[in-house]
């Protein structure tokens, strides 16, 4: 219960924000109701957020209430666009439910904060930002 009090004091301390969901769509998650209601408290919190569904590349770009979640089964994942289009999109906060088993070019400059909401229960280390274990 502790990490649902965290993401909810994130999403309210971050009101005036600009704010971005991402969800690494490269495998079928082990617990897609949790993916589910993670969507769910964004859009009752936060309904301006949009959502990017990627795997490696950006699959899809809605807003958090209107996207319906689409998984693949190649696992490949990549995190470049995603965090590139955080950038061009001027987002100050991304959210990113994922494994963090992708990758990114390591050039790549992240000039805003990222939290990875990892849904397992395997926590590995992430490149930058914060980790927040949701399972």
């Amino acid at each position: 219960m502790k990490w649902q009090q965290a993401l909810l004091a994130l999403l309210k301390e971050r009101k005036d924000h600009s704010i971005a969901l991402a969800i690494d769509t490269s495998n079928r998650p082990s617990r897609p109701v949790l993916i589910q209601n993670i969507v769910k408290l964004f859009e009752k919190v936060r309904p301006d957020t949009m959502l990017v569904q990627a795997d490696f590349k950006i699959r899809d770009v809605s807003p958090v209430g209107v996207a319906s979640i689409k998984y693949f089964k190649h696992g490949k994942s990549s995190y470049t666009e995603v965090l590139e289009w955080a950038a061009e999109q001027k987002i100050d906060t991304l959210f990113y439910i994922t494994d963090v088993t992708g990758y990114f070019y390591e050039e790549l400059q992240v000039d805003y904060e990222v939290f990875w909401l990892v849904p397992d229960d395997y926590m590995p280390r992430v490149p930058f930002g914060k980790p927040i274990r949701v399972a």
